[in-house]
């Protein structure tokens, strides 16, 4: 049976006169809990919006599904729901993995456990307010899920380059495709893992980062990958979150791919590829680093290939699962255009289009909203 995949992505609240970022996520959530999701309710998540660490930012959610159609609806049906809630309480809605340009950044949601966050991990903790997207991915077992986290590293360097969306912070070009990637690792349980080896060896470790204060609870293990806190799922964690819905859901079936390919590999007993944590941090540096702009680490060849070649070869390692599933047609038409035009190649275009951060901001609000405002009735155009 075809696994279920859920995703959630992180959203960016932003003033539309300045193009800074708002501190809005309570008006937004008031609207959002007043006028609740209207006629749009036969397509919305059972939980579709959340607030996050701070309140510049708002957290969507699908359910379980196994159609990617499906999740497609959802992601497009959460965004409309925030979207329009952020309108109405006169603020825009913007998916990018990193503040442009500033604003608010520092006001924290008021939750014991963000206060707490906070408080333990200071100014790391006060810099955090980045805009990723999670894929879930049903598991068997926990022993089936580390087997697969032992196998899936080396290749989420590449879904990172795909998902690049946050060259500029601060007002500049930093210079990277994903600076969030950057901003992110900075946490002391972030980033690519080595091989667990068994789920004693998984729950060892986690220990461990919890005991030495790097991670303040299971919920802080922000690993590129890792066994879901609360459900029976595999979470990877590795994307920024991406402007256009298509991509998302595209991304999301390559994880679900990843997943199934590697507990195949696990049950037929074929042997884990080794990889060091260096190899893996230098891998994803330079897909956060160039995106899709430049060559990548090949995952099985270990060596810079264009990426154009890496992607097809991710491709191809997952196509009987994604066959099973039947994705290989929407993956194969978005990696058609990623490869081409990610998000960090889009915001990029529209600096010099305008010449200004703040006309890229304005990109990314609009490219946002018209990734709801229409509510495809066929979501496998």
């Amino acid at each position: 049976m075809v696994r279920t995949v859920g995703l959630e992505e992180e959203l960016l609240l932003f003033d539309p006169d300045t193009r800074e970022v708002a501190a809005a996520a309570p008006q937004v959530m008031k609207q959002f809990r007043e006028h609740g999701r209207g006629r749009l309710e036969a397509t919305a998540a059972s939980d579709e919006l959340d607030q996050e660490l701070f309140q510049h930012q708002l957290e969507t959610k699908t359910d379980p599904t196994r159609s990617v159609d499906d999740a497609f609806v959802q992601v497009v049906t959460a965004r409309r729901t925030a979207g329009e809630a952020a309108r109405e309480a006169g603020f825009a809605l913007g998916a990018s993995g990193i503040v442009p340009l500033g604003g608010d950044l520092s006001v924290v949601t008021p939750n014991d456990r963000y206060r707490s966050m906070v408080d333990t991990y200071g100014e790391l903790a006060r810099g955090g307010g980045t805009c990723g997207m999670h894929v879930h991915v049903a598991i068997d077992s926990d022993e089936e899920g580390v087997a697969v986290l032992d196998r899936i590293g080396p290749w989420l360097p590449v879904l990172l380059a795909m998902s690049a969306n946050s060259p500029f912070a601060d007002g500049r070009d930093s210079g990277y495709a994903s600076w969030r990637a950057q901003v992110w690792s900075r946490w002391p349980s972030a980033g690519p893992t080595e091989q667990f080896g068994s789920v004693e060896g998984y729950r060892e470790s986690t220990r461990m980062m919890i005991r030495t204060g790097a991670a303040r609870d299971d919920g802080m293990l922000y690993f590129d990958a890792r066994l879901s806190v609360h459900q029976p799922t595999l979470e990877v964690r590795v994307s920024d979150v991406c402007a256009d819905p298509e991509d998302a859901v595209a991304i999301g079936a390559l994880v679900r791919g990843l997943v199934e390919t590697a507990a195949g590999e696990w049950r037929d007993g074929r042997p884990v590829p080794r990889w060091r944590s260096e190899a893996l941090r230098a891998a994803h540096w330079r897909a956060a680093r160039y995106g899709m702009s430049d060559a990548l680490v090949h995952p099985l060849e270990r060596e810079l290939r264009g990426a154009r070649e890496v992607v097809d070869a991710l491709a191809d390692a997952v196509a009987p699962a994604l066959a099973e599933a039947g994705d290989a047609d929407r993956v194969a038409r978005v990696l058609d255009r990623l490869v081409h035009a990610n998000g960090a190649t889009r915001q990029r275009a529209a600096y010099e289009r305008t010449g200004s951060v703040r006309g890229v901001v304005d990109d990314l609000i609009a490219r946002t909203e018209a990734s709801y405002e229409t509510l495809i009735d066929d979501p496998g155009h």
